[in-house]
Formats: C-alpha cells, sequence, structure tokens
C-alpha cells in the first residue's frame, strides 16, 4: 500500500510541476506582461521551486524504500535518462527564477514596474526549452517502468 501512495503522490507532484510550468509559459509574453502578472510569475516560480524538492524527496523515497527496490532504478540506464533530463529542466530553470526574482524586487520598488519586453521574450524562449525537455521525462519513466535498458 505505500508503494501505491508513493507513486500516486509522485504522479500527482509531476501533474502539478506541469501544471505550474504551463501557467507560467502562459504568463510569460512580452504583450500582457504586467505588475500583477510579475506578482503571479513570483507566486508561481516559488511554487514550481517548492514542487520540484518535493519531487525530489518522494522520487528518492520511491527508490529506496519503494516495491521494485533500488537496484530496478540505479541500473537502469532509462533511469538515468530520467534523472539527466530533470537535471536539465533545472538548469535551464536557472535564468528565469533570478530573473522572475530580480522582477519582484523591482517590484517592491517601484509598484508599476514592467519588465522589458525583449527580457521577456528571451525567458519565454528558455521556458518553451524547458517544456520540450520536461516531456522527455516521461516518455524515460515509461520506458523504465516497462524494463527498458535494465539488464
Amino acid at each position: 500500500m505505500s508503494d501505491l501512495v508513493l507513486a500516486s503522490l509522485h504522479h500527482l507532484i509531476v501533474f502539478g510541476l506541469a501544471a505550474v510550468l504551463a501557467a507560467e509559459l502562459a504568463l510569460m509574453r512580452p504583450a500582457a506582461m504586467s505588475p500583477g502578472t510579475v506578482r503571479l510569475l513570483g507566486r508561481f516560480d516559488a511554487a514550481y521551486g517548492m514542487l520540484s524538492l518535493a519531487i525530489l524527496a518522494v522520487g528518492g523515497v520511491r527508490v529506496w524504500h519503494g516495491a521494485k527496490g533500488a537496484d530496478f532504478y540505479l541500473q537502469n540506464p532509462m533511469f538515468w535518462a530520467k534523472i539527466a533530463a530533470f537535471g536539465a529542466v533545472g538548469l535551464l530553470s536557472i535564468r528565469p527564477t533570478m530573473r522572475i526574482a530580480a522582477w519582484q524586487k523591482a517590484l517592491k520598488a517601484d509598484a508599476a514596474f514592467v519588465p522589458q519586453q525583449e527580457d521577456v521574450g528571451k525567458l519565454r524562449r528558455i521556458m518553451l526549452a524547458e517544456v520540450h525537455v520536461f516531456a522527455l521525462i516521461p516518455i524515460f519513466a515509461a520506458a523504465m517502468a516497462r524494463g527498458v535498458g535494465f539488464s
């Protein structure tokens, strides 16, 4: 039963991450940026960070205490491909997170602050790359669950 709970929690957090990333991407549009949007982006980005930490914690518990056992995961190249994709998404998210934090600071100093359209456009392209790499994670997970790469 605990494996079912861990698997369910793992999937719900992943869906939460996807939803938050999609919401951030929808908000990150040069023509639609406003002080309210900047505030909302800060909240979504904080949620994204918390969910990322939660998925690492729950995923770690699944690896070490789940029904399949650590050997199933640690010896499977699809697991490591999934981890690499997650790491790549994390690396891609650094710049948007730093810029959104800087915007939050600027907004506190000036309630009418709106980021430059060029800056928003650059971050949107990075976030699109995040979405594309993020899409690889469930593909690798499905392959892993079916024993692809497991010897």
